[in-house]
């Protein structure tokens, strides 16, 4: 399984398939995984999930961006994703990678597009999620989110549990939204746990370090074992389900993300659309076996 993973791994990084993906539309079973390559595909499903009363975390994919009018031309794409909640009045919020807007090209360039995105959100009363990539960003991404946060509070920022570090970054953001989440990128020993269980424990650990707190936290995981714990332990403790919600990916555990929102627990489905798809689906594929299953069986029935 390791050797599979850092197959699909390495896959994602190629900027030469990812150029190629962007011509080849939601080819290779993608369209499982990801909500369209527009924003009126993407809305349908979107208004679906509402109509379910589960929300929705759009994401407007695009990665290896090195150039500053692709950045800026994202940064405009992510707006109009925007304009278009407000406009379509969907239940819904957005989750940005900062290096599709400029991180990698330089970090002035890039605090300016998530002002200008950050404002436009605030217009409309809708929340910024700043997406957490690999660890090589992860401090550029703290730095940036508690620059933004003096004038935007309405950003918050995700915590991946394999990494050593992450119990501190969750004390000094015990004040800011967050989603946790297990990880999905492949980093070194040096800076994240590496087996399974140790990560599955960790993670549990600070979920329930952020339940006992005061602030939002969004749980993202398909893993039933987790889910089930952490519904233990809100009854046992008393918390209330408007503290807190489940998070899981477009086109992966559907049933049981009805059964989630249907329980009456908050739930958040993760949205991904766009041209620029091909990093996130190779990332999907890496992550559990059963995502090739998934995009095997796709191919064959078309």
């Amino acid at each position: 399984m390791g050797v599979t993973r850092d197959f699909f791994i390495a896959m994602s990084k190629n900027q030469l398939l990812n150029s190629g993906a962007k011509k080849w539309g939601l080819k290779l079973g993608a369209s499982k995984m990801v909500a369209g390559t527009d924003i009126d595909s993407m809305m349908k499903s979107v208004k679906e999930l509402n109509s379910m009363k589960i929300s929705a975390t759009i994401d407007n994919l695009g990665e290896f961006v090195y150039s500053r009018e692709e950045a800026t031309a994202a940064k405009e794409d992510i707006i109009n994703t925007i304009e278009a909640i407000q406009e379509h009045g969907v239940d819904a919020h957005m989750s940005i990678k900062l290096t599709q807007i400029g991180l990698d090209i330089d970090y002035d360039f890039s605090l300016e597009n998530i002002r200008e995105i950050a404002a436009a959100a605030e217009k409309y009363d809708i929340f910024i999620n700043l997406d957490m990539e690999d660890y090589a960003h992860l401090q550029q991404t703290l730095d940036i989110l508690t620059a933004l946060r003096k004038d935007f509070p309405n950003v918050g920022t995700v915590i991946q549990a394999y990494l050593y570090r992450s119990e501190k970054d969750l004390e000094r953001l015990d004040d800011v939204r967050l989603r946790i989440v297990k990880g999905a990128y492949k980093e070194i020993p040096d800076v994240s746990l590496q087996s399974k269980q140790d990560i599955d424990e960790n993670f549990l650990k600070l979920i329930k370090i952020r339940l006992l707190g005061k602030a939002f936290t969004s749980i993202a995981t398909h893993d039933h074992n987790i889910i089930n714990e952490v519904k233990k332990f809100v009854e046992e403790n008393n918390i209330p389900h408007d503290r807190f919600e489940f998070q899981m990916l477009y086109g992966f555990r559907t049933e049981m993300q009805k059964e989630l929102a249907a329980e009456g627990y908050a739930f958040t489905t993760y949205v991904p659309y766009g041209k620029d798809w091909y990093a996130y689906f190779m990332r999907r594929l890496a992550e559990r076996p059963q995502n090739i299953n998934l995009a095997l069986r796709s191919m064959v029935s078309k």
